[in-house]
């Protein structure tokens, strides 16, 4: 049963053809009438022409017997059992799988192809002998025939076996060539179809991609401009809301850009500020030094989000060099203190990126997995399918699946939200990891490593050889 307040779904939803792309559903609706139509067509021009070849055939026996009977009448008038009237069938006859057979005085006189004349329909023979002219197509000996049997005097019948080979020969190749064409029609129609369609869907490709572009981060995509006078409102109106999207991020990031550096100057003077009553710890009481390390860490927390967030702001174009990104994790990792994590770079993985950015990156990797997993064990570096690739693992509790999307956005500290103190973090280190790989059009999210934790996939395009 549907559920209440869910939307019905009629039988076409429920048909397979449903769950194909649009475009291959206009390809196979082309394809599906191009067999209509062609089928029919060849069916009606199947039935005429067999019906006239056929109709043909059988007038031009009956005429033939018609004349061979008057024929062997007048023979048998003439010359009744002489030797002339076997002659005269013969001749009657003609090719050899022509039979000709004559029942006169209760025995059968037969001429040409030697045929079993007790297989002859008994109905056929026994209308022949009342007075009236019969025929039938049947298959006589194991070949198509046409028997045409006609009354006589005395109760004779003549009988005439016309072979049909040719003309089914005939019908076999018409209804050959009908169903070829019926075929070809059918795949011309699908590719017509899916061709019209590609070309039908081409706006909504291009909206499609552009929509993408403007997700990932690319508020410069535009839809080209288009005369169609249905498609132009789309376009016009597209272009207008990317225009706006572009407008407000720009101010808003240049309201960020202007209130970080707003924030760095009296942010500097409380961080001298609290270095003096850092360097006096000792002169004061256990309230006010337990209230000096609270301090202490809340403004540090501050300086580092100030500093995250006019990187966030910064719209400066990428300084792409190539760099080996194992020297680039070996030499950050150096300058860390506490354990090192351990280093997997089997071979040299060169990429043309932004080194300022791609610090960041493995900084901002390495403090995460320190501030939520107790510290990386391991950054491998590798090579796949002409993409550099980075993975840090930590040993921690790892990210729920539900929730590895929403660790990359900004002020997201997963179960440390709302905490205090160095190790909560600022929420945007994930953020801008993101950010930084998406302006090298490049990828990060996070999956299970294996034997438990996490681990924070970065790939990035354009492996130098």
């Amino acid at each position: 049963m549907t559920p209440p307040g869910a939307p019905r779904r009629s039988v076409l939803d429920r048909l397979p053809l449903r769950r194909l792309r649009l475009r291959h559903r206009v390809g196979a609706a082309f394809a599906l009438v191009s067999l209509v139509v062609t089928g029919l067509f060849a069916t009606v021009t199947w039935n005429l022409a067999s019906y006239y070849l056929v109709e043909q055939r059988v007038e031009g026996a009956v005429r033939q017997v018609e004349v061979n009977v008057r024929l062997v009448e007048r023979a048998l008038t003439a010359r009744p059992r002489s030797d002339g009237l076997d002659d005269l069938l013969t001749g009657l006859a003609g090719t050899p799988n022509t039979t000709v057979a004559l029942r006169h005085d209760g025995n059968w006189i037969t001429s040409g192809r030697d045929i079993d004349v007790s297989q002859l329909p008994k109905p056929l023979l026994d209308m022949a002998r009342s007075g009236i002219g019969a025929r039938q197509r049947m298959l006589v000996e194991g070949m198509p025939s046409l028997v045409v049997a006609a009354p006589m005097p005395d109760e004779a019948v003549f009988v005439e076996v016309f072979p049909l080979q040719l003309l089914d020969a005939n019908l076999r190749f018409l209804s050959s060539v009908l169903i070829i064409g019926v075929a070809v029609s059918t795949v011309l129609g699908l590719g017509l179809g899916h061709w019209a369609g590609r070309r039908a869907l081409q706006p909504l490709t291009e909206l499609t991609e552009a929509a993408g572009r403007v997700a990932g981060g690319d508020l410069a995509a535009r839809l080209p401009g288009s005369s169609d006078a249905e498609l132009a409102p789309l376009v016009a109106t597209f272009n207008r809301t990317a225009d706006a999207l572009e407008q407000r991020v720009a101010r808003d990031a240049r309201f960020a850009a202007d209130v970080s550096h707003e924030l760095r100057s009296p942010l500097t003077t409380l961080v001298n500020a609290v270095a003096v009553l850092r360097r006096r710890r000792g002169e004061l009481p256990p309230t006010a030094q337990q209230a000096v390390d609270l301090l202490d860490g809340d403004i540090q927390r501050f300086r580092r989000m100030v500093l995250d967030l006019l990187e966030i702001s910064r719209s400066d174009t990428l300084e792409r060099e190539p760099w080996e990104l194992g020297d680039l994790v070996r030499g950050i990792v150096g300058v860390r203190g506490g354990t090192p994590p351990e280093i997997d770079a089997p071979e040299p993985v060169t990429v043309r990126a932004d080194r300022r950015r791609i610090d960041q990156i493995l900084g901002n990797l390495l403090d995460n997995a320190e501030a939520h997993g107790g510290g990386a064990v391991r950054v491998g570096v590798s090579a796949r399918s002409g993409r550099g690739r980075i993975e840090v693992d930590d040993a921690g509790p790892g990210v729920p699946a539900a929730k590895r999307a929403e660790v990359f956005e900004r002020f997201s500290r997963g179960a440390r939200a709302g905490s205090r103190g160095d190790g909560a973090g600022t929420g945007l280190g994930l953020s801008l990891v993101a950010a930084h790989v998406r302006r090298h059009d490049g990828a990060v999210w996070i999956e299970d490593r294996p034997g438990g934790g996490a681990r924070v996939v970065v790939e990035l395009p354009g492996v130098a050889g």
